[in-house]
C-alpha cells in the first residue's frame, strides 16, 4: 500500500495503482505532523513533497512495512536522511527532469527583473502611463553581462547554457569544481564566492541548502554587490536573508531582485512585498504540465522498485539497501504477501 501525501499528476497515481493499492490525500494541502505519523505507520510507500516534513519523529513511527518514502521534488532537505537510513527506510527524488524547465523559469525571471516587466505592467495597469519617454522604465542589459551562479548543477549549467546566447560572461561557485573540457563547452569560468558577487551583474543561486548554503546571501554580501546588480534564487528560500534583502532593495544597494522560494513557505516576508524591484513567485520553476507529470511518474517508479525488491534509479541514501533493517523491512513484506 502506498499513500501519496497531496494531490500529484493522474499519471503517477495511475502508475502505481497498476500494481499497489493507493490512497491518496484528499485535501490538497501539506498534512501536520500527527497525521503524517499516522500515516507512515500504515504503509509500504509515502509519495511526499517538499511541503512534508517528514523528521526524525514521523521516521519513529513508521511501521514494519515502510520501505520508502518517494519525494517528488530535486531536493529532499525536507527528509531527515539519516534518521530515515538509520530506520532503514530508502529515500528517493526525481533529479534530471526538471532541468531545463527550471533553468527556463529562472531565465524567465532574470530578463524579468532585468527589463522591469512586472514593474511596467503594474505601472501601466495602474493608469501611470501618459505616454513614451526616453527615461521610462530603463533596466539592465543582459547581453554581454556578466552572469554569477552559484551552484553549478544540471540547472546551473542550464543557466550556462542559455547566457551563451547573450554573449554573456559567465562566472561560477560550486563546491566542486567542473572539469576543465565542460568548463570550456559552457564558457564558464570558476572564482571564489566574493568575486562572483562582486563582478556579477546578475547572480543566480541554484545551490542546495544547507548548513553552510542558508543565509548564504545576507547583508554582508549583498553589500559586495554592484548597485545595478541583480540577484535571482529558485533553489531553496533559505538561501536568502529576507530582511537582509528587502533593505537593500529598498536601500538601493542592488537594483532588483526575483525570487521564486522563500524562507518560511508559503509566507514572504512583509518588508519585500511593496517593494517595486522585486519580482515574488510561488514557487512555480518546474511547473509545466509535462515536467510535473514526468516528476510524479519518476517517484512512482521509485516507489514501486523499491517495493518490487529492486534498487531504484534515484536512490539518495544507497546505503540503506545493504542495511540490516532494510532487509528486515524487506522480509516483513514478502510474509505478509
Amino acid at each position: 500500500m502506498v499513500f501519496v501525501t497531496r494531490q500529484i499528476p493522474k499519471a503517477g497515481v495511475d502508475l502505481l495503482e497498476e500494481t499497489v493499492s493507493v490512497t491518496v490525500n484528499d485535501d490538497d494541502a501539506p498534512l501536520g505532523q500527527d497525521d503524517l505519523v499516522v500515516r507512515a505507520g500504515q504503509f509500504d510507500g509515502l509519495l511526499t513533497l517538499l511541503t512534508d516534513r517528514i523528521d526524525r519523529d514521523v521516521l519513529a513511527a513508521a511501521g514494519p512495512a515502510l520501505k520508502v518514502i518517494a519525494n517528488v521534488a530535486v531536493g529532499y532537505d525536507n527528509i531527515d536522511i539519516p534518521a530515515a537510513t538509520e530506520a532503514g527506510i530508502a529515500v528517493t527524488n526525481t533529479p534530471g527532469v526538471l532541468t531545463d524547465t527550471t533553468a527556463d523559469f529562472a531565465w524567465t525571471l532574470l530578463m524579468g527583473i532585468a527589463r522591469r516587466v512586472v514593474e511596467a505592467d503594474a505601472y501601466l495597469r495602474g493608469g501611470k502611463y501618459t505616454g513614451w519617454g526616453i527615461q521610462l522604465m530603463l533596466g539592465q542589459d543582459v547581453h554581454h553581462a556578466t552572469l554569477g551562479i552559484v551552484g553549478m548543477g544540471r540547472i546551473g549549467q542550464g543557466m550556462a547554457q542559455r547566457a551563451s546566447g547573450f554573449d554573456m560572461r559567465v562566472l561560477y561557485h560550486d563546491e566542486y569544481r567542473l572539469a576543465p573540457d565542460r568548463e570550456r563547452v559552457l564558457n564558464a569560468t570558476f572564482v571564489d564566492m566574493d568575486t562572483l558577487f562582486r563582478e556579477s551583474d546578475f547572480v543566480t543561486l541554484h545551490t542546495p541548502l544547507t548548513d553552510q548554503t542558508r543565509h548564504l546571501v545576507n547583508r554582508e554580501r549583498l553589500r559586495t554587490m554592484k548597485p545595478t546588480a541583480c540577484l535571482v534564487n529558485t533553489s531553496r528560500g533559505p538561501v536568502v536573508n529576507e530582511r537582509d534583502l528587502a533593505e537593500a532593495l529598498r536601500e538601493g544597494t542592488i537594483a532588483g531582485a526575483a525570487l521564486d522560494v522563500f524562507e518560511n513557505e508559503p509566507e514572504v516576508n512583509s518588508a519585500l512585498l511593496p517593494l517595486p524591484n522585486v519580482i515574488i513567485t510561488p514557487h512555480i520553476a518546474s511547473a509545466s504540465v509535462a515536467t510535473r507529470t514526468r516528476m510524479a511518474t519518476m517517484a512512482a517508479e521509485n516507489c514501486l522498485c523499491v517495493i518490487g525488491g529492486k534498487t531504484p534509479p534515484n536512490i539518495v541514501n544507497p546505503e540503506v539497501l545493504s542495511s540490516n533493517r532494510f532487509r528486515d523491512r524487506m522480509e516483513s513484506w514478502a510474509e505478509a504477501s
